[in-house]
């Protein structure tokens, strides 16, 4: 029965050995996996400080762009504003024409009757200088 109890702490003992290989060949793998996982994250913290970099240098190009625009867009705003003026004005001209020609025309009209008056007036006067002429 002894023998049975070495042979079973002997036992124990191989098994225990193996288990402490496994657990060493398990914690070497774990231990090169961390490690790659470490110089993973080291490269990809150096791309993320590029990415940041370029980001902060694309951020700063559109607000300049955008600044750019925006002086250009009131530069436009004042172009559109002089041609809206000068339509403003080109309209008040047109409507000053309009009155000139309606005043004009009216006052032709109001002169014709009596033009008519001095044409007939006149081939009177001709008609008598004529005669007393030819007396």
């Amino acid at each position: 029965m002894v023998e049975l109890l070495y042979f079973s702490v002997a036992l124990i003992a191989i098994a225990f050995t193996i288990l402490v290989i496994y657990l060493n060949k398990t914690l070497s793998s774990l231990q090169r996996t961390l490690n790659n996982v470490a110089s993973t994250l080291t490269g990809l913290e150096k791309q993320l400080q590029g990415v940041t970099s370029e980001t902060e240098e694309l951020l700063h190009r559109t607000n300049e762009l955008m600044e750019d625009l925006k002086q250009k867009s009131d530069s436009v705003n004042s172009v559109v504003q002089s041609f809206k003026e000068i339509g403003d004005t080109v309209g008040r001209i047109n409507t000053s024409i309009r009155k000139v020609t309606d005043q004009v025309s009216a006052d032709v009209e109001n002169r014709k009757e009596s033009v008519s008056q001095v044409v007939g007036w006149s081939s009177v006067l001709i008609d008598v200088w004529r005669r007393f002429k030819n007396k």
